[in-house]
């Protein structure tokens, strides 16, 4: 546990901290326990935060934010370069908590703190590239242009499955944007979330900016529903299912703000029979069982060409029965475990639903009787797209299907409520260029010859339909976190009207 302590994580922490305020003190507001999902232990013990709590936490942010919105965008990156170093100091006992409350591997614990990292030197670069545009006036001796300002606050809530890089792809760009951050991080997953917090708080607090992240964990559902539907908060960026997601989003749309969604992936790899098996079998498998499934990434259907099938499904099984179950901490494990009991309820009831429509479990299929919530990688050979294939399965279940032509897989392939990740495996140069084109995939991400997950953060990370649209992380999502103003200047002596509209009006 002396991770923990470097990371000044000790039992019955308090799960507020409200900016500039401080760590909140309130201990009636009930105890919320965090469970390593390896052994079900409780790791320690967190005091959630009231009402009272969160209404001050909001004020502290917005009276801070008049502050940081006047900082020159380049000293908040400074301000973000010197959390990012902070970071890469305490990648290791970062990366440890992580494996230890969520559950994934210490190879991703330690990745998800390294994409914080690198989203934080993103952040930095962007700080000094927040451009606008000029344009030519129409009218004389007029100067047109558009610049960017902050929102105000940014609500982050983020999910279990990520408990501290996707609340880094929203809060260091919104902050280099100029705005504060209030993160509702997941109540599975609340210690990483107040580690991450004290990291900030070391950096912010020398350099004179206290205020700029705030965090709560509620221990009243009321509490949240406030917080998507607060006013003083003009963006709530929201990870999780889309049945939440649209529950958010028609709460913050009902009081005219911004939403930004990542929702619910149920993500396919079209293997063409032009395909090199050496790169598909690891591309799948790591994409299908990496974090036990329960990546918004996860490859949970693969569309594989009638001509390949019998040759890259062997390999396949051959593949998942060499993946070790087990302690994440353990350098042996490939795949950890699931969240929680209700995880392992969903993972048993969707291969139920298999079974049932004879389905064939080419490979797993079952809970382990051990400590902790494990279950075994499965593999579904499945001859249609079922209702149960169509929803998002979180949990390390992939159907495979047969395919006779390209144009079957990119029509199944599309066939489902959700659109984030994708990805083609083929040699074929026009069969690449169909998927990425208008008639291939729908999704907000479309990959060649690399599996679903890994996505790297240069790229604006998101999706579509149930998705949700939103876009996190690189290119410009920046422009997600400001408001857009357009400046007219006229430095003439005339007042020339647009349109050509004339308007004589006598004056003394």
């Amino acid at each position: 546990m002396d991770h923990l302590k470097s990371l000044h994580i000790s039992d019955h922490n308090s799960a507020t901290y409200m900016g500039a305020g401080g760590w909140c003190q309130t201990a009636t507001a009930g105890v919320i326990d965090s469970i390593n999902p390896a052994n079900k232990h409780r790791i320690a013990s967190i005091y959630a935060c009231n009402a009272d709590d969160y209404h001050k936490l909001v004020n502290n942010s917005q009276e801070f934010q008049k502050e940081w919105r006047m900082v020159p965008a380049p000293k908040r990156g400074e301000v973000i370069r010197q959390i990012g170093n902070a970071l890469r100091d305490y990648k290791n006992a970062l990366g440890n908590l992580v494996s230890m409350e969520m559950g994934k591997i210490k190879q991703e614990g330690d990745g998800e703190v390294q994409e914080m990292i690198d989203v934080a030197d993103f952040a930095v670069g962007q700080s000094r590239m927040l451009y606008g545009k000029t344009m030519h006036s129409e009218r004389p001796f007029h100067r047109m242009y558009e610049q960017w300002h902050p929102l105000g606050i940014v609500g982050v809530i983020s999910a279990f499955n990520f408990p501290v890089a996707v609340w880094s792809w929203n809060a260091f760009i919104a902050a280099i944007a100029g705005n504060t951050v209030i993160w509702k991080p997941s109540s599975k997953a609340p210690l990483c979330a107040v580690a991450v917090q004290h990291i900030c708080n070391e950096v912010t607090s020398q350099l004179g900016f206290p205020g700029l992240f705030s965090m709560f964990v509620p221990g009243d559902r009321s509490i949240a529903e406030t917080f998507i539907n607060d006013k003083r908060i003009p963006l709530i960026s929201f990870t999780g299912s889309s049945a939440t997601g649209r529950h958010v989003y028609q709460s913050v749309a009902s009081r005219m703000g911004r939403v930004l969604l990542e929702c619910s992936g149920n993500n396919a790899i079209i293997v063409d029979a032009s395909a090199d098996l050496k790169l598909v079998v690891p591309a799948i498998v790591f994409g299908a069982v990496g974090t036990a499934g329960q990546r918004c990434t996860t490859t949970r259907r693969l569309l594989v060409n009638t001509d390949i099938y019998d040759e890259l499904v062997p390999h396949l099984v051959n593949a998942y029965q060499q993946v070790t179950i087990g302690d994440p901490l353990d350098e042996s494990t490939l795949m950890g475990p699931l969240i929680d009991q209700q995880a392992l309820e969903y993972f048993a009831d969707t291969v139920a639903k298999a079974q049932n429509v004879g389905a064939t479990i080419l490979c797993g299929g079952n809970i382990l009787n051990r400590p902790g919530y494990f279950a075994e990688p499965t593999i579904i050979a499945v001859d249609q797209q079922y209702d149960f294939v169509r929803k998002e399965t979180f949990a390390p279940i992939l159907f495979v299907q047969r395919v006779g032509s390209l144009d079957e897989a990119i029509a199944l392939h599309n066939d489902v409520p959700q659109g984030l990740s994708s990805a083609i495996f083929t040699n074929d140069l026009k069969a690449a260029e169909l998927f990425l084109s208008a008639k291939g995939s729908d999704c907000g991400i479309a990959n060649v010859n690399i599996g679903t997950s890994g996505a790297e953060i240069g790229g604006a990370f998101g999706g579509e339909k149930e998705t949700g649209g939103g876009r996190e992380s690189g290119s410009d999502s920046w422009k997600a976190y400001m408001r857009r103003q357009t400046n007219t200047i006229n430095w003439g002596t005339e007042l020339p009207l647009a349109q050509g509209i004339k308007f004589d009006l006598r004056t003394p």
